[in-house]
């Protein structure tokens, strides 16, 4: 059911060593045969390529995974469930413009019964069809009258609280990026690894040997640099006020 990696850190670099082994999770290693996508920024802006083929037998994910040097970078290979047929349009990540920013999503999991609930406002309209998109469009919406830019703590708690009401509908682990901070969600199937060399690392399934920790469940952390700059984390039920 689809898989997420993503990378903060304090300064442009490669990412071969995961980006490899990620590689061979879509369709060799694991089922997710339904495409593959990679972004990384440069100049503070965002370089999308995707492509709704086998990610373990594409050259160009091959090319990208052994040369791209980003300070940010997040990817994702496809199980197609929600439409279950692969296209361009519902290959994952994807990208929108909100709050004067260029953001960038990917998900794992199900969440189809966001697809029915209005979105407000028009910050976000989905290209393709996706439940993924569509709880993208979602977490823009909830945040576009307080995103600012150098103040995190002025919109985090929105979309925080967003997060966990579409998780509420299915499975909702996801990677967030407006290109300065790394936002990852972990609902049910996420993994973290801090480095001491200014590097943070974020995956489905830990891709190598080094120390991997799951996320609490519905806990959400976000990184800058490749440092951790808070964890939020969901109540859960049955919790004292």
């Amino acid at each position: 059911m689809c898989e997420l990696f993503g990378a903060s850190a304090s300064e442009a670099r490669g990412y071969s060593a995961w980006l490899m082994p990620f590689r061979a999770r879509g369709g060799a290693a694991a089922d997710n045969p339904d495409g593959w996508g990679i972004a990384s920024w440069a100049n503070d802006q965002a370089r999308i390529e995707k492509s709704p083929e086998p990610g373990w037998h594409s050259e160009r994910f091959r090319d990208l995974a052994e040369s791209v040097s980003s300070p940010l970078l997040l990817a994702h290979v496809r199980k197609a469930r929600h439409p279950p047929v692969p296209g361009l349009l519902n290959t994952h990540p994807f990208a929108h413009a909100c709050c004067g920013r260029d953001w960038v999503f990917a998900h794992n999991g199900m969440v189809p019964d966001v697809i029915e609930q209005p979105c407000a406002g028009t910050v976000c309209r989905p290209d393709g069809e996706t439940d993924s998109e569509f709880a993208f469009c979602h977490l823009l919406a909830g945040i576009v009258d307080t995103y600012h830019d150098t103040d995190i703590d002025h919109w985090l708690g929105q979309l925080a609280a967003r997060a966990t009401a579409i998780a509420a509908l299915g499975k909702f682990n996801f990677l967030l990026s407006d290109g300065r901070v790394l936002l990852a969600h972990g609902h049910d199937r996420l993994h973290h690894s801090e480095r001491s060399s200014g590097l943070a690392l974020v995956a489905t399934e830990p891709l190598d040997a080094g120390d991997w920790r799951a996320f609490v469940p519905g806990e959400l952390r976000v990184y800058r640099d490749g440092a951790l700059l808070s964890s939020h984390r969901a109540p859960q039920p049955g919790a004292g006020a």
